[in-house]
């Protein structure tokens, strides 16, 4: 074991001194970068009992919330303050030189009534605009834009696909086509009687205050893949809340998890289906980039439109009978009441293709509906003509990533890229050994992305990806492009969120796009056994597929840049910038289970796994 970590630390040493040898405008992004760590530092917007806290930490600080994905005891290092360039200035300095203390909720107060903004300051400590006044037009936020998340959900028509809010960027990016999970649960979306939570990650009573407080006491079922302790405590925490059901979903696989991200809602005048990629803990809905699909008002069946033998009002995606298959797969009797619900509701609605993973070896026809053999049979069926797509590319954007194998050509480049690139009419050929960097294109954020994110080092504790797979696998990474999302003001909003997508060339339009909770990983979109006969997929996943031509059936290809418009393409809102931009040679993968201490990230951290 000490060989190991041995060679691991001076694999470490050697992508450190690689930074020493930057070209100059390495050097240079970098003096900008402690500028702005140093502004951060002593002006970054955080409430009084954050300062406090920091003026108490020692000077190895480990995170008041420890992901569960993050590396065992994972510490962030304060640099010392000569390194860190500034003071920071305490919060009772700064309302001495405001005169009044600060509102709680700052910038992202919703409050009108004028004594209120005569008794709180609005601005944080490096906001010179007066706020002394409510709101105005020139500042719109997102309560003033509109009424109710309703009138969010018509600008997102008809994708319904947004990025969820993240604080710390400018209003107008959180104004448009941006949710949080309690615009999702909000009163003005229906009168709720139940729902479900299907998640990787629960903090039961934060989620209970994200729903409103005439919908806390409603029948809640949370679905989970706990045991052992991780179980004992998810019960205990529920214990407090009557109204909450814990469902165990069963794991046979070894290293499998439960990852789907969705959400069930049942009004009293019909049902909605949201699927996302956050975790249903607080840090995953604040600072990051996650994405969600929330689909419309599903009507309820009258007596005389049900079924007793089959699925009626389906949509022509069979989204209808692909969602009761998946929530069977679990064998739950819990689930067997939202099995009975979805069938009650008139789905014909739904535009979108569910593509979902489900443990286990799946055979014959059971093959072709999960994982990544779902999607190659959609779009062998449904997606773009082949003469049209021939020299497009793959896309994919995640934020974990798995032992891939050490032959590119087995399972990346082999049978994954296959399926991304299937077409209508003609099966895919092409040679996985010569797969170019123009046929597959791979977005995963660089250890700058994460260093000068939001969050600083925090942020890749959400972004598994370990020093033993990326030595094995080198040829992954001439594959990757930056994170960069500057279209939607999220370039430093770290990505948690997972999209995939067949570009042109000249990255103006795509064939599809695809949100989903699965990473880069095998355990994820399954791996083909026995000659291809059989799928073997360990984790439960989820998410939809768009394609262009079941919004509109004269839309071929989606508009995807600001700069093409066209009356024959919808535009769609792709959650990342186009044309991507490649890693440089001086940059590198996240790496989570290495240190990273020559550099300090915008809280003036670094980066230490394992306590080393």
């Amino acid at each position: 074991m000490a060989k190991k970590c041995n060679s691991d630390e001076d694999f470490a040493r050697q992508l450190q001194k690689q930074f020493d040898k930057e070209a100059a405008e390495i050097d240079q992004r970098e003096e900008e970068d402690k500028k702005m760590a140093g502004a951060l530092a002593a002006g970054h917007e955080i409430s009084s009992s954050e300062d406090e806290d920091d003026a108490k930490q020692p000077e190895t600080v480990s995170p008041k919330n420890v992901v569960k994905e993050s590396p065992p005891s994972a510490s962030y290092t304060r640099t010392p303050a000569k390194q860190q360039g500034s003071k920071r200035t305490s919060d009772n300095e700064h309302k001495k030189e405001i005169g009044k203390p600060m509102c709680a909720y700052g910038t992202y107060c919703i409050r009108k009534n004028p004594q209120h903004f005569r008794e709180y300051h609005h601005r944080s400590k490096d906001y010179s605009e007066s706020s002394d006044q409510p709101p105005t037009k020139k500042r719109k936020i997102f309560s003033d834009r509109y009424d109710t998340f309703q009138e969010v959900l018509q600008d997102a028509d008809p994708f319904n696909f947004m990025l969820t809010k993240v604080r710390g960027i400018p209003d107008k990016f959180n104004n448009k086509l941006a949710v949080n999970i309690k615009d999702i649960l909000a009163v003005s979306m229906g009168n709720l009687v139940e729902s479900a939570q299907f998640n990787y990650m629960h903090d039961i009573p934060w989620l209970m205050q994200q729903y409103p407080l005439e919908h806390r006491s409603k029948p809640l079922l949370i679905v989970h893949g706990e045991d052992r302790q991780g179980k004992i405590s998810l019960h205990e925490a529920a214990h407090n809340f009557p109204n909450v059901t814990l469902c165990q979903a069963k794991l046979d696989m070894l290293y499998g998890t439960h990852h789907s991200k969705m959400m069930l809602l049942i009004y009293t005048n019909g049902l909605r289906v949201v699927i996302h990629t956050a975790n249903l803990v607080e840090q995953d809905w604040d600072q990051k980039t996650q994405g969600v699909w929330i689909s419309p008002l599903f009507p309820k069946l009258e007596e005389g439109e049900l079924s007793l033998d089959g699925i009626t009002a389906d949509s022509v995606t069979h989204f209808k009978r692909d969602l009761v298959e998946y929530l069977s797969m679990y064998k739950s009797i819990s689930l067997m009441r939202w099995k009975k619900h979805i069938l009650q509701h008139d789905f014909t609605s739904a535009r979108v293709f569910l593509v979902a993973s489900i443990p286990g070896r799946h055979t014959n026809d059971a093959k072709s509906k999960w994982g990544h053999m779902k999607v190659r049979k959609v779009l062998s069926k449904q997606g773009p003509d082949s003469a049209m797509v021939r020299n497009w590319s793959a896309i994919g954007q995640f934020s974990s990533v798995g032992s891939l194998g050490a032959d590119q050509t087995k399972y990346l480049c082999g049978e994954w890229l296959q399926s991304m690139l299937s077409s209508r009419g003609v099966s895919t050929q092409y040679a996985s050994r010569d797969v170019s960097t123009k046929t597959l294109k791979l977005i995963f954020p660089t250890i700058d992305n994460v260093r000068t994110s939001l969050e600083g080092y925090k942020a890749g504790a959400s972004i598994p990806y370990n020093i033993q797979n990326a030595r094995r696998q080198e040829y992954f990474h001439t594959f990757l492009h930056k994170w960069k999302a500057s279209n939607r003001g999220r370039s430093r909003a770290s990505p948690h969120l997972k999209s995939y997508s067949l570009l042109s060339p000249d990255s103006k339009k795509a064939a599809w796009f695809m949100v989903t909770s699965a990473n880069m990983s095998k355990a994820a979109w399954g791996m083909l056994e026995k000659n291809g006969s059989q799928l073997m997929i360990r984790s439960y996943e989820i998410g939809v597929l768009f394609l262009p031509h079941l919004f509109d059936e004269n839309c071929k290809q989606f508009s995807v840049s600001e700069e093409e418009s066209s009356e024959s393409c919808l535009h769609f809102p792709l959650p990342w910038d186009v044309p991507l931009e490649p890693y440089t040679k001086t940059d590198r993968p996240w790496v989570w289970d290495i240190p990273y201490t020559d550099k300090p990230d915008t809280h003036g951290n670094s980066w230490i796994p394992g306590g080393r």
